[in-house]
């Protein structure tokens, strides 16, 4: 029944299975436009998530982290490339991050820790290597998007400058749900979509509010199964359930498209720990 679905949050990119399980009861998929995401509600996260590596393998890729500048540190070696793997996706960073990868690493080391993220682009042919996806002939755009965590601290300098951003929208949320966003309605915002012969205007990729607080719950709960690895009493371990209660998991959109695709790193200058 699922065919037809080609809408889809952005925020389970990496994590198709747990979107696919909790949404499984609903009787219609979204099928070229986003609609209600109250009705039908989300399942809820009834197991927790898991890391995906025995213990013993995952702390031989992590590490022991004992601060935040050595969790900050296993990001920074996620984006460059020297890990392929952390807890929130299985795979190494996507080739379409690839041009924007220097900069991630930058706001990593600084304490905004990425989990997702995509660079802007403005009329790819539908047949490019990197940003390509969709039938022939067509065009596809995209635009700039960062998820990440980051200390309340950092947070609200953040939120201060994204007040001075015009084109820019976000949402941020801690564990416990206390909300920030400079969106007024609940309206689904394409991020990704394309123009092909013959066919209406394709968005497969949204951003909207019920979807990113459904999503929450599971991109915190990656921090305690994380914690998980270690032993229970560790520093390690209370280290990262530490930012699992206190941070915010935060996501931005660069509605211009057009934008030089590293502009949204600006909003970062001279912010959280170098």
């Amino acid at each position: 029944k699922r065919a037809g679905e080609n809408v889809r949050p952005i925020f389970w990119r990496n994590h198709a299975r747990s979107y696919i399980k909790r949404t499984e009861l609903w009787d219609e998929f979204p099928n070229g436009r986003w609609g209600d995401a109250r009705s039908p509600a989300y399942g809820e996260l009834v197991h927790g998530v898991q890391v995906r590596l025995p213990a013993e393998q995952a702390q031989r890729k992590w590490g022991t982290p004992e601060s935040i500048g050595d969790v900050a540190g296993i990001f920074v070696r996620y984006c460059q490339g020297e890990l392929d793997s952390l807890p929130w996706s299985d795979t190494p960073l996507q080739a379409e991050s690839a041009a924007i990868q220097a900069r991630l690493a930058l706001i990593n080391g600084a304490g905004f820790l990425t989990i997702n993220s995509q660079p802007s682009c403005n009329g790819a042919p539908s047949s490019d290597k990197v940003h390509g996806w969709g039938p022939s002939n067509g065009f596809v755009y995209k635009k700039a998007y960062l998820e990440f965590f980051v200390s309340p601290a950092s947070m609200h300098a953040l939120l201060r400058r994204l007040a001075a951003a015009p084109t820019v929208t976000y949402y941020a949320v801690n564990k416990a749900g206390e909300l920030f966003t400079n969106c007024a309605e609940d309206s689904p915002n394409a991020v990704t979509w394309g123009v092909f012969p013959g066919k209406e205007i394709l968005q497969p990729t949204i951003v909207e509010r019920v979807s990113f607080l459904a999503w929450k719950d599971e991109a915190f709960d990656f921090w305690n199964a994380w914690s998980k690895v270690y032993g229970e009493e560790s520093p390690a371990a209370a280290l990262l359930k530490g930012i699992c209660n206190d941070w915010y998991l935060v996501n931005i959109v660069e509605n211009n498209f057009q934008a030089d695709p590293e502009s949204i790193f600006e909003l970062f200058e001279g912010l959280g720990t170098r």
